[in-house]
Parts: C-alpha cells; sequence; structure tokens
C-alpha cells in the first residue's frame, strides 16, 4: 500500500485535543484543570462517576484516563496544582506515590496485567497533556498489547468501554482500601 494513505477517524479525540493549551504554563483561567475538578469537594457520587474518579481524598486523586493509551490507564495526581514533583512537600509525593500502588492493585485484581508502566511527563515537551498538574500515569500491560494495529495502523484497540472499566475498578478499590482507610 506504499504511496497510498489511509485514514481511521477518532472524532472522540479532538476533545482532548482542543483542551490542550498552547503553553507551558498552568491552564489558561478560562479553563478549569479536570485534575483540580476531580479532587474538589463536595462533588456528588455521580459527579465523580461522570468524571471517571476512583478516588478523591487528602491524599488526591486516582481516575480512569478519558484518553487512555490502553485499557485501563490510570492517572494519579495530588491535590495540588502544581507541576513539578520538586514543588510538592515529601508527603505530598507518598500520597501520590500511595494512590499509584492502589491504582495497580485495583488493576492487577480486576484485569490480571502480566506488567505495568507507572511514570510521569513533566513539561509539554516531555508529553505532559496537563503540565500545570505533575500526575503519575499508571498504565497495565500484556505481553502482545502493542500488536499490528499499532505497527500498522498507528492506532490503538480499547478492548472495554469506560463505564464497564471503571465500575470494576471502584469495587476493586474499595475492597483494598474501603472509604476512610
Amino acid at each position: 500500500m506504499a504511496g497510498r494513505e489511509q485514514n481511521l477517524w477518532a472524532p472522540w479525540r479532538i476533545g482532548y485535543l482542543e483542551g490542550l493549551a498552547d503553553d507551558t504554563a498552568d491552564q489558561p483561567e478560562d479553563r478549569t484543570c479536570f485534575l483540580c475538578e476531580a479532587v474538589r469537594d463536595g462533588l456528588s457520587e455521580s459527579q465523580l462517576s461522570d468524571r471517571l474518579v476512583l478516588v478523591s481524598d487528602q491524599r488526591g486523586v486516582l481516575m480512569l484516563n478519558r484518553y487512555p493509551y490502553i485499557n485501563g490507564h490510570l492517572l494519579a495526581a495530588p491535590r495540588r496544582h502544581v507541576g513539578d514533583l520538586a514543588d510538592l512537600t515529601p508527603t505530598q509525593r507518598a500520597d501520590l506515590m500511595e494512590l499509584a500502588v492502589l491504582g495497580q492493585q485495583a488493576l492487577r485484581q480486576v484485569m490480571n496485567p502480566q506488567g505495568f508502566n507507572i511514570g510521569m511527563n513533566l513539561g509539554r515537551c516531555a508529553g505532559a497533556g496537563v503540565p500545570g498538574h505533575a500526575h503519575l500515569h499508571v498504565v497495565p500491560r500484556w505481553h502482545g498489547d502493542v500488536n499490528f494495529m499499532r505497527v500498522v495502523g498507528e492506532v490503538r484497540v480499547i478492548p472495554q468501554a469506560l463505564a464497564t472499566s471503571y465500575s470494576a475498578l471502584k469495587k476493586a478499590v474499595e475492597r483494598i482500601a474501603p472509604a476512610g482507610s
């Protein structure tokens, strides 16, 4: 197929692309950081569910990525809107890691991955979609999950609906760390 361009349309991605700030500063004043919104006090269970939030407490937030690299892709973020780990206190950095571990445990129970990628993209040039609010990615991995679709079509196959993943992971998180523990 050399010379013939093939397109695979993913119109759901435009919401993410339009939401990116053009600079490396915090979100513009007229834009709300979705991570800050997820840790806002007083959200109802329905609002948390709509935002795909698994945990929102004094440590920060653990949530499903609405634009995942692979099924079960989670985000863990501190409560504070800061763009660099150095701007967090040692306690806040430890809390962030605890949320990532909780996410890893829930993913292990629900999806039985064979490995994980856990990491951060700090700054826009490093790939941060939200450069003003540091966050960890917790990504489950399986042998063969980077299949021909990524190589040939440069697309990802997400085999499960976000709502289904959310429901299963929410139950696992509640089993692992009941509210208030």
